[in-house]
């Protein structure tokens, strides 16, 4: 039988990588943990990978097992998938994994400047109504916000089965001039069949709970690669 959901949420305040900071903190004064997640909370000088939207943390534990040298922090506001993450992270004693939830309006008042190396989106809600337009993760105002911690360097990695936000998503990449690094528009049938021993092939085929739905479903999966280098938000633009 699962445990309940009040029990749960009582564990997440016991785990060490659990972070759950208050509205306050996050809203107006910054967690303590920003700018020093690597010396306070991981103690190296690793990259960091932030995976936004984490669901169960399919991808944050799966990436830090592929790369035991970099550290990875799960993002969510749903208390019941940090604890499926956490308690994942913790029975496979990954040292390199954290876990906050929090909303992701507040994420810049998580993280420094520059802090972090790479962003993950993976099959976010797609947010198709228009009256929901403000909640797509990858608009302008949420990327102006990535841009505030994401190194100049750094990349935004987004995976969706759904091809409204992926076109959403290349229009405002090509609006605002940024970098593509990566594209393909279906990732099982005309990238990782061909390069299945490349790097990205590997990270690529790490599967979360909603991708499997999807591909039962015969949905096709993307994938895009960009950097925010490029990003200017010029006064009284419209960001949704």
């Amino acid at each position: 039988m699962s445990k309940g959901k009040l029990e749960k949420f009582a564990m997440i305040k016991e785990y060490e990588n659990c972070v759950e900071p208050t509205m306050e903190e996050v809203m107006k004064t910054g967690i303590d943990l920003k700018g020093q997640w690597n010396k306070t909370f991981f103690k190296n000088n690793n990259p960091i990978t932030v995976e936004l939207a984490c669901g169960g943390g399919e991808y944050t534990v799966g990436m830090a097992e592929m790369y035991p040298n970099r550290n990875f922090i799960g993002v969510d506001i749903k208390g019941n998938r940090i604890w499926k993450g956490a308690t994942k992270a913790i029975k496979k004693k990954l040292n390199n994994v954290g876990f906050l939830r929090t909303r992701i309006d507040f994420i810049a008042n998580c993280f420094a400047k520059d802090e972090v190396d790479e962003i993950w989106i993976t099959f976010p809600d797609p947010q198709i109504n228009k009256n929901r337009r403000r909640k797509r993760l990858t608009n302008k105002l949420f990327l102006s916000r990535y841009q505030e911690f994401l190194k100049p360097d750094g990349k935004m990695r987004l995976k969706s089965d759904s091809d409204f936000f992926y076109e959403f998503t290349k229009e405002i990449i090509i609006e605002k001039n940024l970098e593509i690094l990566f594209d393909c528009d279906d990732i099982y049938k005309k990238y990782i069949p061909q390069n299945p021993n490349s790097q990205l092939a590997k990270e690529l085929s790490l599967k979360t709970f909603y991708e499997n739905m999807w591909l039962e479903k015969g949905k096709t999966i993307k994938y895009i690669e960009y950097k925010l280098a490029n990003l200017k938000i010029e006064k009284n633009e419209k960001l949704f």
